[in-house]
């Protein structure tokens, strides 16, 4: 169609805010700190500190979190132009909760939050940033309700039609679906239009019913049909899946580690840096590199509180990677 490609990556999808633990006051409550979230803007803050042109099309609420979330992000190098500001409806808000064993519950105000607000009559007045894109990247948070799930598909449509790769992350909250089965649909609805996918082991299971991840992958390999795949084991490291290359490499256990906040989305982030490098045909060697860059950035994502505004720079990803004794070719 000879469209111009002016971002490496549009997002679409949730921003909204993390209120995260930060101490005990003076009478042992907890105290909360207010942290930019949402998976898609996690990945494209990671992208661009890798140097990638990115953009985001959502809404917030027009309140003191819209606001900040819109200028947060502009700070990160997201192009915002697609971002629009709900008068009505407030920003979303998700109170993360840290388990004793390092993971996280959440606990969603969004019935209704801005972010499900979004139409297609404004997916389609902004459709630039989506025709304009190499990649365009999404979840499952964006089809959870029937006017942004409508907005989803048309921006899928777009993104097919303009020559975008596609890339999927189902992201699966199960307090945010109505029904398992609702997620499931959905999540299969993801795999189906998908190119590129990363998926983390509770949610192959959560879809395959298979405590064998390896088998799991198989399984959806073989029904979506999907080129590329990137399976999350969270600190056991991850695998790629690239039309019958396997690879597989072990994660970086930081014992500096104090929450895993953004760790996927910052995989996610890394893996597509290395599509935009190698393209969806990559060698053991390739997978190799891309999956010790994006472990290694993961965790070092996790030494640091919040994700948005504190992504790595590939720089210090390659420093933390041979300070852990690996090797990895920085070309």
């Amino acid at each position: 169609m000879g469209i111009e490609k002016k971002y490496d990556v549009t997002a679409l999808g949730e921003l909204l805010i993390d209120f995260t633990e930060s101490g005990l006051s003076e009478q042992g409550n907890k105290l909360l700190e207010v942290n930019p979230g949402g998976a898609p803007c996690n990945v494209l803050a990671m992208l661009n500190k890798a140097g990638r042109k990115v953009a985001f099309i959502g809404k917030v609420g027009n309140d003191m979190f819209g606001r900040m979330l819109k200028a947060r992000t502009e700070e990160q190098g997201i192009d915002m132009s697609a971002l629009m500001m709900d008068d009505v409806i407030h920003t979303t808000l998700a109170f993360v909760e840290k388990l004793p064993d390092g993971d996280r519950d959440f606990s969603f105000y969004r019935k209704p939050g801005a972010d499900i607000m979004l139409t297609k009559d404004e997916v389609i007045e902004h459709k630039d940033v989506i025709e304009g894109a190499k990649i365009f990247h999404f979840g499952t948070l964006s089809m959870t309700d029937e006017g942004v799930e409508a907005a989803t598909v048309e921006a899928l449509r777009i993104a097919k039609e303009s020559g975008c790769i596609i890339s999927f992350d189902p992201n699966l909250r199960p307090p945010l679906w109505d029904s398992e089965e609702k997620a499931k649909e959905k999540i299969a609805y993801g795999l189906s239009q998908c190119d590129v996918l990363k998926i983390s082991d509770n949610e192959i299971t959560f879809m395959t019913g298979e405590e064998d991840l390896d088998a799991g992958i198989h399984k959806i390999i073989e029904e979506y049909n999907i080129p590329l795949v990137f399976a999350t084991y969270g600190p056991n490291g991850s695998k790629a899946y690239c039309k019958g290359v396997e690879v597989y490499e072990e994660g970086f256990l930081n014992p500096r580690t104090i929450e895993t906040t953004g760790a996927g989305d910052t995989f996610c982030a890394s893996a597509l840096h290395h599509v935009l490098k190698f393209g969806l045909d990559m060698d053991a060697a390739q997978l190799k590199e891309l999956l010790t860059f994006a472990n290694a950035a993961a965790s070092l994502v996790t030494t640091r509180k919040g994700a948005l505004c504190v992504m790595p720079t590939p720089e210090e990803v390659f420093k933390y990677i041979k300070v852990s004794g690996r090797k990895l070719r920085e070309s």
